[in-house]
């Protein structure tokens, strides 16, 4: 089994700021050029993501990543890149399509208001379902995430049997690999969900062993120092 598992939440993103933004507002459209797999790094992200590589250069040896495993989307890449060349640690990424964020279908790009004016009867079912079991058309509930999660934590097991491995990806996928390892239920998650979101660059730390694993750290940003801790829940997913 893997010994330990170090989630890290990218650094922020153009598009953090302008869903932030688009929301404060009260605009219905996020407003960016980018698909979302190509979304890039703010420079408050690139900040970030380097505080995070001075963070992991300064571990003891005994908590250093030895394996490396991230979304393909370019914000998590990016992030990756960073840290691990501030780091110096050298570690070659596994870049894995199951660690991609939650796909929103017909409500990509959309703002909560956007979703309420443009596609009242999805933000109704949104409000009935819930955050786990809402499938917007041509996108993904949290569940359907947690199904593909499963099997890359178990190609990481055994790929990486006891070894020490940084994931870099996003906020409900974090939430989700927390789900499916800890063997939370859906009441569980969620309570935790309304109590706090995952900020960028944040660290949480699984730790695996017979019981299974447990969380030893969750979404710590003390490592952040002099860089700006921001906070931006996931686009659709309030």
């Amino acid at each position: 089994m893997t010994s330990r598992l170090v989630l890290v939440r990218h650094g922020e993103s153009e598009g953090n700021v302008a869903a932030t933004r688009a929301e404060r507002t009260g605009a219905e459209t996020v407003g960016v050029p980018w698909r979302d797999a190509d979304t890039p790094l703010s420079a408050t992200g690139e900040e970030q993501a380097r505080a995070l590589g001075a963070h992991l250069a300064a571990l003891p040896a005994g908590e250093t990543p030895d394996a490396l495993w991230c979304s393909p989307y370019v914000r998590a890449r990016r992030t990756a890149e960073l840290a691990v060349e501030k780091a110096g640690l050298g570690l070659r990424p596994v870049i894995d399509e199951r660690l991609r964020d939650r796909e929103l279908g017909i409500l990509d790009g959309l703002t909560s208001h956007g979703v309420d004016a443009r596609f009242p009867d999805e933000a109704a079912r949104r409000d009935r379902l819930g955050k786990m079991y809402f499938r917007p058309p041509g996108g993904e509930s949290w569940s359907d995430v947690a199904l593909r999660l499963r099997s890359v934590v178990g190609d990481i097991e055994r790929r990486e049997a006891g070894r020490r491995v940084l994931v870099v990806c996003h906020d409900a996928v974090i939430w989700l690999l927390r789900y499916v390892c800890e063997g939370l239920t859906e009441d569980e998650l969620m309570a935790q969900v309304a109590e706090r979101s995952v900020r960028n660059a944040s660290v949480t730390v699984l730790v695996g062993g017979p019981a299974g694993w447990r969380a030893e750290v969750v979404d710590d940003v003390a490592h952040l120092g002099g860089a700006e801790v921001t906070e931006h829940p996931g686009q659709g997913d309030d």
